[in-house]
């Protein structure tokens, strides 16, 4: 009923809306009635909607009866729901309580037994160790007793040091350990014993040292862990060792006194390496032993032991050797060696006049004897060699020493991680060692001096001995007896001192030796060798002609060409010998006297530590970089000066006299007519490829005497730069021929001009062809055909123009008859 009332009403209002909206125009309507007849008409509208507004209230209040009985309807079910309510709160209260009391009576119950269960465990343990205590207590005293049993009464006190400590020291202990032998209190008298013992086998371990006794020494020495004294049997485990090692030392050093072995050149280094293998055995030797009993990392404190005595004894060693080998006064003559010979070779009023192609010669060394006997006098270079090799050696095994050290000393999550080859790190005990410090003190220093003398004297030493290859000559018609490359001889000399010095410094495997040495060699390479060859070239052997319009002197050319060889092949050198250590990561055999098969060989085994590999790659990359640099800026100042003073006043008249009788206005009678006149008179006929024969000629007497004197490279850089010259000459002159040429002369001008391309490109030269671009395109348009030209004249054309739209339209009207 309910609903139906509310449908009822929403009709309703449906309605009414309706009404409102059809009769709202007509209530507008009341105020413009113009006559009593609309009057009447809008009472009536009127009327007519107050009955349907009292309709539809009548309806309202008719259901409004029906809607009140719902309501109380509702309101008695709620009131019945609510005591429902109540009631079953009251069922669940009644049943559930004392299911609640009894589960937590229950638990609290269970609780009790377990803290009962946990004090009696607790008690049966502290009994347990009280009896394990005094089983202890007596069994040390037994065994210290009459039997002397060491051994047994260590293990009983390393079995009690297992007790925790307040359940010896705790009342109950107290009370129930001791007994008539034993009154004191358990933790008195195991510290007793403890001392006791401790003091005995210092005694006795100190005794079989020095008798020599190696199996008591270990005997007593497995003992200090278990009366809890492993520092002080680490000690003097040490101190054993590290007598063994300075009496070993001593023997070693003594072994040459008064003899001639100290001047022999690696006693020192053999003592140096003797050192260091004794301390490695030792280390690994006993390392297993101090590990097992003492405790893994343990052997740490001995290794740090025994680097305090390597600092004594190899310190004595290299002060020892510094004194014999007078260290001191050789770096001071080094340091004070003027290099008079470099210096005056770089001041042109200064230098020494050079008419021969031997730079060494007697006369010219006789020019200053004196000052330069002096200076050799004052170094000698083989014991500066000697030296610098005795200590590479000895930086070679300190290097494997602390790789050695690095290994022994890494944790073992570290030793875990080995297997990724991440790089090692030096120990700080080694880094901050005396011995570290008297290392790069006494032996990179002076190494470091030493190298770069050494390389500086001996490139002036080669340029000094220099000699330049002979029987070399333009002349085509005699021939070379050298193989190439021509070069001179301080070329090899240097390059061999390069090598060598570059592998004696790897082999140290120092990076201080490698970030000194390394950019040494770069800059005295920079700046003496390409020096010394820059001064050659600009003021003893110039291209430069005698007599204006002369060609310039035969051996100024040929020894100007030689020295960019230098420079060519010395770039070539250092490339590979950089490649040889960097790319394939493999160094050469080690220096020294002895060689070993263990011997590191690759950068990354030379240079474990840190980024210490990477670093030494880097730095011959960067000298190779530098050198190549300085290199290639003067052989591209030489070629040009090669291509100005000897190519480029000959070319310009080779390509005349190629085309000097060419005519390209005869007609195909008229050259028919000249062939007949020769024949009759007895001449040679004139060929079609008369141009390319004689441009063929020229070119070849031009550019082929350089080339058999030339490294391949340095040519092809002259050949490209003559080319290109040589392509300007030949486009003016064809250029020159505007109006001169019918379409028969145009047919022959591009067979000439085809002919002199292949003549400059023959021998697999097929890139120069590009540079006669230009050329050859002019002489394409002038023999297209009509249909043709109109063709490349549209966009769609793939044709890769390197003429331009007005010189192609010249070309085009280069022929003299219309086409």
């Amino acid at each position: 009923m309910t609903s139906n009332g509310l449908t009822n009403g929403l009709s309703h209002n449906d309605d009414k809306q309706e009404t409102s909206l059809e009769e709202a125009p007509r209530a507008l309507d009341i105020y413009s009635a113009g006559s009593l007849a609309e009057i009447h008409s809008t009472l009536n509208d009127l009327h007519k909607k107050e009955i349907a507004v009292t309709a539809r209230l009548d309806s309202l209040i008719a259901s409004q009866t029906e809607l009140s009985r719902e309501l109380g309807r509702l309101d008695l079910l709620r009131a019945h729901l609510g005591s429902q309510v109540v009631t079953t709160r009251s069922i669940s209260s009644g049943m559930l309580t004392g299911a609640a009391t009894t589960a937590n009576r229950i638990s609290s119950a269970v609780k009790r037994l377990d803290l009962e269960q946990s004090r009696v465990k607790a008690t049966l343990e502290v009994v347990e160790q009280v009896a394990e205590l005094k089983a202890c207590v007596l069994g040390v005293n037994g065994s210290m007793g009459a039997p002397q049993d060491w051994e047994t009464a260590a293990a009983y006190i390393s079995r009690a040091s297992k007790i925790p400590k307040e359940i010896v020291t705790g009342s109950f202990a107290e009370e129930m350990v001791p007994t008539a032998e034993v009154p004191d209190p358990p933790s008195v008298t195991l510290d007793s014993a403890a001392e006791s013992l401790c003091g005995l086998f210092l005694r006795e371990f100190e005794k079989a040292a020095k008798e020599g006794d190696g199996a008591k020494v270990t005997r007593f020495f497995k003992l200090f862990p278990l009366v809890g004294r492993s520092d002080v049997g680490l000690d003097i485990y040490g101190r054993y060792v590290c007598q063994g090692v300075a009496s070993r030392a001593r023997t070693n050093l003594n072994a040459g006194t008064g003899g001639a072995q100290r001047k022999e050149g690696f006693f020192y280094a053999s003592a140096l390496t003797k050192l260091f293998e004794h301390i490695a055995q030792i280390i690994e030797g006993h390392g297993s032993l101090v590990e097992r009993h003492y405790g893994s990392g343990r052997m740490v404190k001995v290794i740090t032991r025994l680097q305090m005595e390597a600092d004594v004894q190899g310190g004595i060693i290299l002060d020892t050797w510094g004194d014999e080998r007078t260290i001191d006064r050789r770096l001071t003559d080094i340091k004070s060696y003027a290099f008079s010979f470099l210096v005056q070779s770089f001041l042109p009023a200064q230098r020494p006049s050079v008419g021969t192609p031997r730079t060494a010669s007697p006369a010219k060394r006789d020019k200053m004897p004196d000052q330069r006997n002096s200076e050799d006098e004052g170094v000698d270079m083989k014991e500066v060699d000697g030296l610098l090799s005795e200590i590479a050696v000895m930086l070679a095994r300190w290097s494997l020493y602390t790789r050695f050290i690095a290994t022994k000393v890494k944790t073992p999550l570290e030793n875990e991680k080995e297997t990724t080859n991440e790089p090692l790190i030096l120990p700080n005990f080694v880094e901050h060692s005396n011995l570290h410090k008297k290392v790069a003190d006494r032996l990179i220093s002076p190494f470091n001096v030493m190298t770069t003398f050494f390389f500086r004297r001996s490139v002036e030493k080669a340029f000094q001995l220099d000699e330049m290859p002979s029987d070399l000559t333009l002349n085509l018609d005699k021939p070379i007896v050298a193989n190439p490359p021509h070069i001179t001889s301080a070329v090899d000399d240097v390059m061999y001192i390069v090598n060598k010095v570059i592998q004696r410094s790897l082999a140290t495997s120092q990076r201080a030796v490698i970030s000194s040495v390394v950019p040494t060699i770069a800059r005295v390479l920079g700046s003496d060798f390409v020096g010394m060859i820059q001064s050659k070239l600009r003021y003893d052997y110039y291209p430069k002609a005698a007599i204006q319009g002369a060609p310039p002197p035969e051996d100024k050319i040929i020894a100007f060409l030689i020295l960019l060889n230098n420079l060519d092949v010395a770039t070539d050198y250092i490339g590979r010998i950089v490649k040889s250590r960097v790319e394939t990561d493999t160094a050469s055999a080690p220096v020294g006297g002895d060689s070993e098969a263990n011997q590191p060989t690759s950068l990354s085994d030379m240079f474990p530590f840190d980024s210490d590999a990477q670093f030494a790659i880097t730095t011959l990359k960067g000298m190779q970089h530098s050198f190549e640099t300085k290199t290639s800026e003067l052989l591209g100042d030489g070629i040009q000066v090669t291509f100005n003073q000897v190519l480029k006043p000959r070319l310009r008249p080779v390509v005349a006299d190629a085309f000097r009788e060419a005519d390209y206005l005869l007609t195909n009678d008229d050259l028919l007519e000249r062939a007949r006149l020769a024949e009759e008179a007895g001449e040679e006929v004139e060929a079609g490829d008369l141009v390319p024969r004689k441009f063929e000629h020229g070119w070849s007497g031009l550019v082929n005497p350089l080339k058999r004197i030339m490294t391949e490279h340095n040519f092809e850089k002259l050949l490209t730069m003559t080319v290109s010259y040589l392509s300007k000459l030949l486009e003016k002159r064809v250029w020159s021929y505007y109006g001169r040429v019918n379409e028969m002369g145009a047919v022959r001008l591009e067979r000439d001009v085809a002919g002199i391309v292949s003549a400059v490109a023959r021998g697999g030269k097929y890139g120069l062809r590009d540079l006669f671009m230009k050329c050859t395109q002019i002489c394409l348009v002038m023999n297209m055909e009509e249909e043709e030209w109109e063709e490349v004249q549209t966009d769609e054309s793939d044709m890769q123009w390197r003429l331009d739209e007005e010189e192609r339209s010249r070309a085009r009207g280069m022929t003299k008859s219309a086409r």
